[in-house]
This record gives structure tokens, sequence and C-alpha cells, in this order.
């Protein structure tokens, strides 16, 4: 019987056992869902927690567990503390000390990002805790007054350190501090650069600042560092480029203020009207290589080595802008404004002159120009060289024709060099002279490739050939409109001995030894048609036989002698009053015609003179027939075909702008015909 009272016992106990075990089975249960949203963070708490009814909970190892988190809570107090000692440092003027201040501020940002990860944690924990007390209806004050109390410090902590990286927060002013250095450093290291001063006043050559003159010291650098990789570490960059770019782009415009740019202001309508632009070109030429090879070389240099440990775009991006604001496309723009002239041959010297410049510095701007930030640079520069390369190949590819529209024009009525034919000649030495002729031949090889054509050594010269055959067509032609032939053969005396003075030229060259000895039995052969046409029959009128000519002679009269030289006066009077408009434009070609009429003429004349004289000795009309000594018929001969003086170099001036107008206007509208 006590057995099974032992038993029975047993059974009851099990029993309550069992009723226990599925109370406490039954409140982790309902706890377990939000245990598992705090991340397993709270695996010691849940220890303590387990084990103990919600209906008789001690509460022992639950305040465990806040005391865990209050100990975390505490540690991060002595963090702010160490805040509040970085705070005082963070006051002073960082260029004292520049490397502790920058210290400091890193130290500051890890302690606040060690207040925002802890604080966060354990606000989170408290918050749990104290929401898992309401939901079980605990009671115990004590417990209740110590989880709010720190939960509450520890928002204020969450609230300080978000307020230290706001503005005027303390994390925050330390930052514009450090900007503030940052833009005091460059100030105090940026010196405008006399550009001038770099250009030899009488070659007009560059005088390199050397490259062992670095943009910025190693000293400088490590202070510009440190500022930035704290500055980018805080999202801050942007503001340090824009203040990099202020300083370094006002510093680049103040260098090139010691230069005369006013040229690059030149509206685009008034550039038809200047006739200096070739000297304007000769300016942009040179201040454009100092701008590129001294001023931007230092300023990529510089760019370069700041931003280095940050990345080549970040600087980089700086550069392109300092090369915009401090006027790389007013030197563009300015060379388009060139290209967009009418076409001239004047524009094909001016468009070669440009492009000289732009391949010299191809090297530069491809160093210099290369990031992705200074795409819109390079595009304007690639488009400056199209439009410089398709304008010269439009007109240099033109000049043969051009010069075949001249034909229908006049020939000069005094029988000189006609202007175009100086002209083209003297143009082709220019183009084929070493200062044109390379970048010439580059520029048509250039064309060519873009047109998938290929290039042939000579095409150059040859389309010089053509145009010079061109000019002695219109010649041929030009000789035909005179209606005196005796003007003809001087017309072409003239323009062949031109041509003959082309040995020792680049052009002369050219053309050949056999085509200038060609030119040269022309000029003898037209001279000699000239002069027998034109004077040979004045010396028949003075021609008599000899033994008439004698004194004793009763054959001739006085009157015979009187009427020869009365016709004489008349004819060479005639033909000087004809030919005293008539120009003989080689110097030496002149004397020599001169020279050949005075020993034809004077000798003769002289012998004439002699002999009237002594057959006329006692008649009183000898003073009214001799018109002319002989000393004054030689000199009357020698002022024939002088070239027109002009009077005052203002005169010589306008006729030369007249000219070169004339010119170009012709060839402007002999382009607009083709």
């Amino acid at each position: 019987m006590e057995n099974k009272e032992n038993l029975e016992a047993a059974r009851k106990c099990l029993t309550a056992s069992l009723e226990t075990s599925s109370a406490i089975a039954s409140a982790l249960d309902e706890s377990g869902s939000r245990l598992e949203l705090l991340n397993q963070r709270y695996l010691g708490l849940q220890a303590s927690l387990r084990p103990i009814s919600m209906q008789k909970c001690s509460f022992v190892n639950i305040e465990h567990g806040i005391d865990s988190v209050l100990c975390s809570a505490a540690a991060l107090l002595k963090v702010l503390d160490s805040v509040h000692q970085l705070e005082q440092s963070l006051l002073t003027d960082p260029s004292s000390d520049l490397d502790t201040y920058v210290s400091d501020t890193k130290k500051l940002e890890e302690a606040l990002k060690l207040l925002t990860d802890n604080c966060r944690l354990a606000v989170g924990w408290l918050k749990d805790i104290y929401e898992l007390f309401q939901d079980k209806a605990i009671t115990n004050e004590l417990c209740v007054l110590k989880v709010k109390k720190y939960l509450r410090i520890l928002q204020e902590l969450q609230v300080k350190e978000e307020g230290a990286r706001l503005d005027e927060g303390l994390l925050s002013t330390a930052f514009d501090k450090l900007e503030l250095e940052f833009h005091r450093l460059l100030i105090a290291n940026s010196v405008p650069l006399s550009l001038v001063s770099l250009t030899s006043p009488h070659t007009g050559q560059q005088t390199s600042i050397g490259k062992h003159i670095l943009p910025l010291t190693g000293s400088l650098a490590g202070k510009l560092h440190s500022i930035i990789e704290r500055l980018n570490a805080n999202g801050r960059l942007h503001k340090c480029q824009s203040i990099y770019v202020e300083v370094r782009g006002m510093n680049a415009r103040r260098s090139l203020k010691t230069l005369d740019l006013s040229y690059l202001d030149i509206p685009t309508t008034e550039i038809e009207g200047v006739q200096s632009i070739e000297s304007y070109i000769d300016q942009w030429g040179c201040h454009l290589e100092l701008f590129a090879k001294q001023l931007l070389d230092i300023e990529w240099r510089f760019s370069t080595t700041v931003f280095q440990k940050i990345g080549p775009e970040a600087g980089m991006g700086c550069f392109a802008k300092i090369a915009i604001e401090s006027g790389i496309l007013s030197f563009i723009r300015f060379g388009r404004i060139v290209t967009e002239r009418k076409n001239d041959p004047f524009k094909l010297l001016n468009l070669l002159s440009i492009f000289r410049v732009l391949n010299d510095l191809r090297l530069k701007f491809n160093q210099l120009f290369s990031a992705k930030a200074c795409k819109e640079i390079r595009t304007v520069i690639e488009d400056l060289i199209k439009k410089v390369v398709n304008g010269a190949n439009e007109i240099f590819w033109q000049l043969p024709a051009q010069v075949k529209l001249q034909r229908p024009t006049s020939p000069p009525p005094d029988g000189s060099v006609p202007r175009l034919v100086s002209f083209v000649t003297d143009y082709c030495n220019q183009l084929l002279g070493d200062a044109y002729r390379p970048h010439l031949t580059q520029v048509v090889r250039i064309h060519l490739s873009w047109r998938k054509e290929a290039y042939e050594e000579g095409i150059v010269l040859c389309q010089m050939y053509n145009a010079i055959k061109e000019v002695a067509v219109n010649l041929d032609a030009w000789s035909k409109t005179y209606e005196d032939i005796t003007l003809s053969y001087l017309f072409m005396m003239n323009n062949h001995c031109h041509f003959c003075n082309l040995r020792g030229t680049v052009l002369g060259n050219m053309m050949g030894d056999s085509w200038l000895r060609a030119h040269e039995q022309y000029r003898d052969y037209y001279a000699a048609l000239y002069l027998r046409n034109s004077w040979g029959k004045l010396m028949s009128i003075l021609v008599v036989q000899k033994d008439i000519l004698s004194p004793s002679s009763a054959s001739v009269t006085c009157q015979d002698l009187a009427k020869r030289l009365t016709a004489f006066n008349l004819a060479f009077e005639e033909r000087y009053k004809k030919q005293s408009d008539w120009v003989i434009s080689d110097e030496i070609l002149r004397e020599n015609v001169c020279k050949h009429l005075t020993k034809g003429i004077i000798p003769i004349y002289r012998a004439y003179v002699k002999n009237y004289c002594l057959t006329t000795e006692n008649d009183a009309k000898v003073d009214k027939l001799m018109k002319y000594s002989a000393e004054s018929l030689e000199n009357k001969i020698r002022s024939l075909f002088q070239t027109k003086q002009r009077k005052g170099s203002s005169i010589k001036q306008a006729d030369l702008i007249s000219k070169i107008k004339g010119l170009s206007h012709q060839f402007r509208l002999t382009l607009a015909a083709i």
C-alpha cells in the first residue's frame, strides 16, 4: 500500500514537472521572433532569460544583461571625453601645425564613427528590452528606470555625434578650416608667370623656364595631399576642387594679362578689314605657344601632383576648367575666325601659318588634353584643324583655275608687267619657300588621306607649274590686245625679263634652267623687235651718203639739211610723246634698252648736226632748227621707260593696299565662279 502511494506521488511530481516545462517552452516561443530581430546580439541576455518562468522572474539575469549594455554606454562616454579633448585642439589655426591638425581631425572622425556605430547598437538593445518589459507587464520599477535613464543618455550622445557633422558642427567646422588652409596655401604659392619675359625681344624665341623648376615643392605637396585626403574621405572633394580651380584659374588669367591679347577680341565682321592679319597671326602663334608650353604645362603638372593620391581624373577635371577659364577657347576662336574669312590667296598663307602653329603644338596638346575631362578642348582643336586643312586645300587646288579666269582682263596700258604676273610668281615663291612648303605639303597629304586618296611626290610642284603655265597663256592672249604692235613687243619683253629674273629663286629652280634660258631668248628677241620697229626708221632720216655730208659738197643745200633735221625732230618727238608713259619694269633691262638707243641715235645725230652747222655757218635759222643738242637728246632718251614714282610714303602705302585689295577681290570673284 505504501509503495502504491509512493508511485502515485512520483507520478504527480512528473506531471507537475511536465506542466512547468510546457509553460517555459510557451514563454520562449512567444519571445523567439523578437530575439531573432536583434540579429543574435542578445545571446548573453537570452541565456539569462530562458530558464526563468515569466511568472516568477527574479530579474537577476535580466539585470545582468542590462548591466552589460550600460557598461558599453559608459565606454561610449569615455570616447565622448576624448572628443571633448580633440575639440580644444581643433579650435586652433591649422596653419600653426597642419600635420597635428589633420591628425586630430582624423581621430575625431574615428571617435565619431565609434560613437555612431555603438550608440546605434546600444540604443537598439535598450529599446528592445524596454519593449519586452512592457509586453510582459514587468513591474520592477528600478530596472525600468535604469533602462530609461541610459536610453536617454545614449540618444543624447547620438544627437551630439550627428550634430558634429552638420554645418557649424565640430567636425564640419574642422573641415571648413582645412578648406581655408587649402585656399591659403594655394594663394601663397601661386605667383603669376611673366610670359613677356619668356620671349626674346630680338628673335621672338621663347626662353624656357626649365624642367628643373617644379611648380610646387615636396613639402607643399605633402600638405595639400593631407588636406585633400581628409576632405575627400568626408565627401568634400568637390569643394576642394572648386577652391583649386578658383585660385589657379585666377593665377593663370593674371599671367596672360602680361601679354597684349586685344586681337583675340576682334569681331568676325571686322576681321576682313584688318590689313595686318598676318602680324596678328604671328602674335597669336607666339602667344599660344607660350600659353601651352609654359603656362598650361605648369598647370598640368601642378594639377597632376596635387591630386595624384585621389586619382588622375580629379586633377585633370580641375586642369580642364583652368584651361578653359584662362582662355584656351579664345585662342581657338581666333583661329576659327581666320578660317571663316572669304577665300583669297592671302588666306591660304594665313591658314598655313595657323597650321604650322597647331602642328608644332600637336605633341604638347596630346600631353595636356588627353584626359576625358578635356574632351571639349580636344573637340574644338580638332574642329579648327579640319577647317584649316579643308580651307587651305580648297584655295590651293583652285590656283591655276583662278589665274585662267583672269584672262579676259586687260593688260597694263604702259606695257609693264601685270600685277597678276608679279603677284603669282611672288606668291608661288612664298608657297615653295621653307616657311610654307613643308606645311603646304603636309596639309595636302592630310586632306588626301581623309579622302582615301594616295599622295604622290611632286603633286605640289605640279600644281605650281600649272599656275605658271596659265600665266604664260594669259600673256600671249594679252599681247594680242594691244593696237600698237610696238607696245606689244615691249610688253612681251618686260614679262619674259620678269621670268628671267626668277633665276636663283625657289620657283626658278623648280621651273628649271632650260625654261629660264628660253625666256632669256624670248626677252632678247622681243627687245630686238621693239628697237627695230620703233626706232629703226628714225635713223634713216639722218643717214645720207658720206660725200654729201662733206662741207665742200655742193650737191646738198641748206634747205635739204634743214628738212631732214626738222623731220627727225618731229619723228623723235612723236615717239617720245607716245612712249613717255611706257614702262620697262626691270632697271637693268631699261638701262640696256636706253644704251642701245643712245648708241644707235646719238653718234649719227651728233655727226649730222656737226656737218649741218658747217654747211649753214652764217644762216640765221640755225638756232631755231637746232632744237636738241646731242647731250639733251641723250638725256631725253634716258628719261624714257621710267616707273612712276609715288610722292609720299602714305601714297605708296595706300597704293599697295589698293593693289592687294584689288587682287584679293579678283581672286574671290574667280573662286565664286568656279
